[in-house]
């Protein structure tokens, strides 16, 4: 019979190098390790081929630094994903799905959208945390929020157009970086229903 094998031994997935990733832009986007660390722990974890090889990429983080899986929708009522990334591919969110008090998004040259328009959030005051490294984050907000921009561009640009305090929404706070890529934020217009009157979330 053959040895059994040593679980650092056993061959990593495609999945199982994303979710590494997806806590290493995580951790870069929250201070933990700066964007040079960032860029050498990625360039080990592509070449990782063993579980042995990704643990010593993220031994020195704390595991609650992943936040929640990004491919399972949250049930009603509670807080939703914490991470949207997207590493030379794309990641988008729309529809009726909840935003926690803090989320995460990383464009790795990549695209990410956030669409705010029918989400729904989990408390008063959120922090959109958006990272685009040579890539781009798209975040649309409705017109009732009350939104702030602060943003920095390094070779890029990180934009917020017709962002202005309005009453009657949650406040919403996008921080973030944008290297050598950008960070757009929009205003949506208001819906108007059949009867010609705004429309309200």
């Amino acid at each position: 019979m053959a040895a059994p094998q040593e679980p650092e031994d056993l061959r990593a997935s495609d999945q199982d190098r994303h979710r590494v990733a997806e806590h290493l832009h995580a951790a870069a986007a929250e201070g933990r390790i700066t964007l040079d660390e960032l860029g050498e722990r990625l360039e080990v974890l592509y070449a990782a081929r063993t579980y042995g090889e990704l643990v010593p990429l993220t031994r020195d983080l704390p595991v609650e630094v992943v936040g929640r899986p990004v491919e399972r929708a949250a049930p009603a009522g509670s807080a939703g994903p914490a991470v949207s990334v997207a590493i030379m591919s794309g990641c988008e969110r729309k529809g009726e799905w909840v935003v926690p008090a803090r989320h995460t998004a990383v464009a790795l040259m990549g695209g990410v959208e956030l669409d705010l328009r029918h989400a729904r959030f989990a408390g008063d005051d959120i922090t959109i945390t958006a990272v685009a490294i040579m890539g781009g984050i798209d975040i649309t907000v409705p017109d009732h929020l009350d939104v702030e921009v602060d943003g920095f561009g390094l070779m890029g640009g990180f934009a917020g157009h017709a962002i202005g305090a309005r009453s009657g929404g949650p406040r919403v706070r996008i921080v973030g970086l944008a290297l050598m890529g950008g960070v757009d934020v929009k205003r949506a217009k208001p819906e108007i229903d059949g009867g010609g009157k705004e429309l309200t979330t």
